[in-house]
């Protein structure tokens, strides 16, 4: 949720942004224009936009505030429709892959071309000749290392990573065309999985993984459960594991022994997720209790 300060700050404003990215990185990019104060337009096909048909309540989300307008980019009369737009927009979202482009006449050559003024920001799965491969999040997610068995991550990871580093290159796209007095547009290339890559770092670093710190080695930083449910745990520094240690009445101060784990889970596995949240007000200690 965005601060009151943050919200009032409209970095977009009178920025025009028209997409033509279905699914979810495009829309989610979209939206996040619309709140950084752009004006929004999405063009979609007559077979609408997958999401809608698969989860209209997801697709209703992302789309509030946009401007939503069917458009055949296949017939002439499309392409005419969607010109007509390109003419007073600032960026173009993209999510096709580069022939499909080529196709609609839409690929950067031809748009500058025709729109000299006109930044893109297309969203592709992989970089360059990589960009014509198919592909998901999961697939993404997973070239990344960040699936580690057989369950579906809890999120989709690379689509909003990639949504991210979307909307920030349509503010990359925004300052290049404010540094100069009419100044071409400029292409900006977003791969997904180059998102994952970028969320998947931690792991790299090992940081997350089993034997890391905040990969469930350190005693203060682990999901304990507890006698009526659960807790996260995150007494990462030492004054914050220190506190969580007095508390649990363990005498070992080594967050990585077994010792410490053990005493510490033994303890927090007698208390109610009530005695553990005044707990960690009395000794300010970071916390957070789930239900099963």
């Amino acid at each position: 949720m965005q601060s009151p300060a943050a919200s009032s700050f409209q970095s977009l404003a009178g920025v025009r942004v028209l997409s033509l990215a279905l699914n979810l990185p495009g829309p989610a990019a979209l939206l996040r224009c619309r709140g950084m104060g752009a004006t929004c337009l999405k063009f979609e096909p007559p077979a609408r936009d997958p999401m809608a048909l698969y989860d209209k309540a997801a697709y209703a989300a992302l789309h509030e505030g946009i401007e939503v307008r069917t458009a055949d980019l296949k017939t002439e009369a499309g392409q005419q429709q969607l010109h007509a737009e390109l003419a007073r927009t600032d960026v173009l979202l993209t999510s096709f892959r580069p022939s499909a482009l080529v196709k609609l006449k839409l690929d950067w050559a031809s748009l500058q071309a025709r729109h000299p003024s006109l930044s893109q920001v297309a969203i592709v799965g992989a970089p360059g000749e990589r960009a014509e491969e198919p592909g998901h999040d999961l697939t993404y997610v997973a070239e990344s290392g960040l699936v580690t068995g057989t369950e579906l991550p809890p999120t989709l990871y690379a689509d909003m990573g990639g949504a991210l580093l979307a909307s920030e290159a349509v503010l990359q796209a925004t300052l290049h065309a404010r540094s100069a007095a009419n100044a071409n547009g400029v292409y900006l290339e977003v791969a997904l999985n180059a998102s994952a890559d970028w969320l998947a770092l931690p792991r790299t670093w090992g940081l997350t993984r089993p034997e890391g710190a905040v990969g469930g080695a350190h005693a203060g930083y682990r999901v304990y459960p507890c006698a009526d449910g659960r807790v996260a745990v995150a007494a990462l520094e030492p004054h914050f594991a220190e506190r969580l240690c007095e508390a649990a009445g363990v005498a070992s101060r080594d967050m990585f022994s077994a010792a410490t784990r053990e005493g510490i889970a033994a303890w927090i596995g007698t208390r109610t997720r009530a005695q553990l949240e005044a707990m960690a007000r009395e000794r300010d200690v970071p916390l957070l209790t789930l239900a099963d």
